[in-house]
């Protein structure tokens, strides 16, 4: 029996889910429970019509210091690079199988960094469709420091994010970055001061879920597979995903709306 408070706290702000990151003590390291419980409220993000935006956020002075690296297991054989290959993909407490179905799912995610965030839960916000910075916030990768390469999305996902410049600066470079050089890079989207952080991060959530729902869907789809092929392709996949939208009754209702309204501003 234990008093340890859970590793993730989960709540709903009208159609936001909130999930909080609860190990201030252990610099919000990604323990095992903790991923159990984010897994479980990715799936309930997704499978909840009602909810149209999901918020991860910390308490402490840190987002997330990683991976916890004291929590033990068995590692892998370092003998053979396929088993640390096969242990990326299918260990590490899931965190590969978790972030793809972050980015699969139809709805946006924000990542909220009130402290410094590094390694994994760096990785882990590279999933959000929005990462937000208060002021204090660094960023870095230390696996570097090991002679390894942080490899949860930390090279793929990174370099799709800010480009082969900026990552090389991140990864080969082990630089840390503050919050206006990440927001320089296009690492976050936004830097809010550090008081009232939390309010202005839930305020950009709102806002968010007063959009339309099946056209930030759509957006997300489209948006990664126009970074994937050519400009001629990209815009089939722009007018095939348009003509899907346009067909809704919702689409002439709210059109109607705005024509209305500059009509009478006119």
């Amino acid at each position: 029996m234990t008093d340890e408070a859970p590793h993730m706290l989960i709540e709903e702000d009208g159609a936001i889910l909130i999930a909080t990151l609860n190990r201030p003590e252990k610099l919000n390291a990604l323990s095992r429970q903790t991923m159990e419980i984010f897994e479980q409220a990715v799936h309930r993000f997704r499978d909840t019509p009602g909810l149209m935006v999901m918020l991860i956020r910390a308490t402490g002075r840190y987002f997330s210091a990683g991976a916890d690296l004291r929590e033990g297991g068995a590692p892998p054989d370092y003998t053979r690079g396929s088993a640390i290959r096969e242990s990326h993909r299918l260990k590490l407490n899931g965190m590969q199988r978790i972030y793809d179905e972050m980015e699969h799912i139809e709805k946006p995610i924000v990542a909220a960094h009130q402290g410094t965030c590094v390694g994994g839960g760096l990785e882990m916000s590279l999933s959000c469709d929005f990462r937000i910075a208060a002021a204090s916030a660094k960023y870095s990768f230390p696996e570097s420091k090991f002679g390894s390469l942080p490899a949860s999305n930390g090279v793929s996902r990174l370099t799709r994010i800010v480009g082969t410049h900026w990552t090389r600066y991140l990864v080969m470079g082990n630089f840390i970055a503050d919050a206006r050089k990440a927001e320089i890079m296009g690492l976050v989207h936004e830097v809010f001061p550090d008081e009232g952080f939390q309010e202005r991060v839930l305020e950009f959530c709102r806002h968010l879920t007063k959009n339309d729902a099946e056209q930030m869907g759509v957006a997300k789809l489209a948006i990664e597979l126009c970074k994937d092929v050519g400009l001629d392709q990209a815009r089939h996949v722009e007018r095939m995903a348009n003509s899907t939208l346009m067909m809704s009754p919702h689409f002439g209702e709210a059109m109607t709306r705005h024509l209305s309204t500059v009509g009478k501003k006119g």
